[in-house]
């Protein structure tokens, strides 16, 4: 069972514990427990049977190693030690403290400090990026803390060790896996399907509400739609893809997509 664990990441284990922990309190408890752990040998251990004493078993070596206080509860930090590798566990913790699942807000911080357009920012300038995701979100976090973050980021996920993260590795941290457009199959459904679909994905990257978009809405449109046939998407690639797609879909040039030039890009019939 212990060696099935090593097939968990960060965002399996969260979706895992957020069906339980289900007032987000950071902790579960009584029946939960019995739960929670039937469901992690069924999942990940699916070539054992998942009898009442394996699972009782299993709960009691955590809830021995782990439940300190004695009051039955295991919080989810003490759990992520035990099953997630370093990395992993770093950005379980990092993904609760900072939730962000918008490409537009991601790509709008990011251009502010990959100011040289290089595709990659140093660790004085992730300090920055940061401060400024927690303000955004209305948190106030130390710089302390924040330092911490940095470093422990930097530690981790610079591979190279040449002082710098690059967009994917930020995307990583951010758990902008969760691509918007993965919900859309436009070439797969009818005009009125493929015409509301449409509306949804506009309304999702027009964040200003002005009909267009433009600047950071435009580079999260393009790293959505690049994602789904380029998962690591650099860049300078993402810079050559916005031009290539202002280029196209720009029709009055004024470096916005209107809405009615997407739909002409995307063969979407919409009343003007």
């Amino acid at each position: 069972m212990e060696r099935s664990f090593d097939k968990l990441d960060a965002a399996g284990f969260l979706e895992i514990w957020q069906h339980f922990d289900a007032d987000d309190n950071g902790y579960i408890e009584g029946k939960e427990l019995d739960d929670f752990f039937l469901h992690m040998m069924k999942r990940l251990g699916p070539q054992e049977k998942a009898t009442e004493e394996r699972v009782q078993r299993l709960k009691q070596r955590f809830m021995s190693a782990y439940d300190v206080t004695a009051d039955g509860k295991l919080q989810i930090q003490e759990l992520a030690n035990m099953i997630l590798p370093e990395d992993e566990n770093f950005l379980l913790v990092f993904r609760r403290e900072a939730p962000l699942d918008n490409s537009v807000d991601f790509m709008k911080i990011w251009r502010k400090y990959d100011a040289d357009c290089s595709g990659y920012i140093s660790a004085q300038e992730l300090r920055a990026f940061l401060k400024d995701l927690f303000q955004q979100q209305k948190r106030e976090v130390a710089s302390d803390k924040l330092v911490e973050y940095t470093d422990t980021m930097m530690k981790i996920f610079d591979k190279n060790k040449d002082g710098r993260l690059d967009l994917n590795d930020l995307a990583r941290i951010l758990a902008l896996e969760e691509n918007f457009l993965l919900q859309f199959q436009m070439d797969a459904c009818s005009k009125e399907d493929r015409k509301r679909d449409f509306e949804k994905i506009f309304d999702h990257y027009d964040v200003s509400k002005t009909g267009a978009l433009e600047g950071a809405e435009v580079d999260g449109f393009v790293k959505d739609m690049m994602g789904l046939v380029r998962p690591n998407i650099t860049g300078p690639d993402l810079d050559k893809l916005r031009a290539v797609l202002l280029r196209h879909c720009d029709v009055n040039k004024d470096g916005k997509i209107q809405k009615n030039e997407l739909a002409l890009c995307l063969g979407v019939k919409i009343k003007h």
